[in-house]
């Protein structure tokens, strides 16, 4: 009979729980704050206490995890819609099956003494550096997929994008341009880059001056920088904002910042927004 430490168990779900997160968050592009990561994976190695409890059938099993996965992704990401809080769920469910497959294979492989299974969550009674080098190769190999998928060119170039902010609303021409790579460091939400005489048809940013560093209220500045220069940029969180694709009619509410620069009468965004 095994014995099992209830501080290495938790202390070892927190840390695949993390991992688990931060890979959901690199699949679905949903940006997720290093808090509610660390504060949503406590909380699933709650679950991991069941490993304790006799065997229970595959019907209940999968409630729990189901129950486990949705809570913990509304902890982590938040509720913006039923439909992302769905499409969050499922992906951490199958990164979850996937990681667990893994960790499984290879406890039936080797049949170390170190590794217990019960219920679908495991206990290992060693060194996390197998453990992290185990994480560590998946989540790279994931990163490694994300980026050769994302390089995939859309296949319509004719955007709108609509911005929402309190009882004001505004159409722009969209442009998605992969050189904006400009992302909010905060709050991890990627920054859709506008002309600033159309902003201020929704919020009052006339009074900006880069060079006293005015900043209009409901802005604030992130770093940002090109091939020749570098500065700040100011931003403001908007209520709602949409990107149409007017070649085949797609409809996609994003999570983005918007940010303003000078002359463009386009909304610039990141096309990684119209992927999950």
């Amino acid at each position: 009979m095994q014995t099992i430490y209830i501080d290495v168990l938790i202390v070892l779900n927190i840390y695949v729980n993390f991992f688990l997160i931060r890979t959901s968050s690199k699949i679905t592009h949903t940006p997720v704050k290093f808090s509610r990561c660390i504060i949503a994976s406590s909380y699933g190695s709650i679950y991991s206490l069941l490993i304790l409890v006799p065997y229970m059938n595959s019907l209940v099993n999968f409630a729990v995890k189901l129950a486990a996965a949705v809570t913990i992704v509304m902890i982590a990401f938040g509720i913006r819609s039923a439909a992302r809080l769905a499409i969050n769920s499922i992906v951490f469910l199958a990164v979850n099956f996937v990681f667990a497959g893994v960790i499984y294979a290879v406890y039936v492989w080797l049949k170390p003494d170190f590794m217990h299974f019960n219920n679908s969550y495991f206990y290992i009674d060693f060194s996390l550096v197998i453990l992290v080098c185990t994480t560590a190769l998946l989540y790279v190999a994931v990163c490694i997929f994300r980026y050769f998928f994302d390089r995939i060119p859309e296949n319509s170039g004719c955007y709108k994008v609509i911005i929402r902010y309190k009882d004001k609303i505004i159409s722009l021409s969209g442009l998605a341009d992969t050189g904006n790579s400009l992302v909010d460091f905060f709050s991890g939400k990627p920054v859709i880059i506008c002309g600033k005489d159309r902003i201020s048809d929704v919020i009052d940013c006339r009074a900006y001056d880069s060079e006293n560093s005015r900043i209009p209220k409901g802005f604030r500045l992130i770093p940002c920088s090109t091939v020749s220069d570098s500065g700040v940029i100011p931003v403001f969180k908007p209520d709602e904002v949409i990107i149409f694709d007017l070649k085949n009619g797609m409809k996609k509410s994003v999570e983005a910042l918007i940010g303003f620069g000078s002359g463009s009468t386009e909304a610039i965004f990141n096309p990684k927004l119209l992927k999950y």
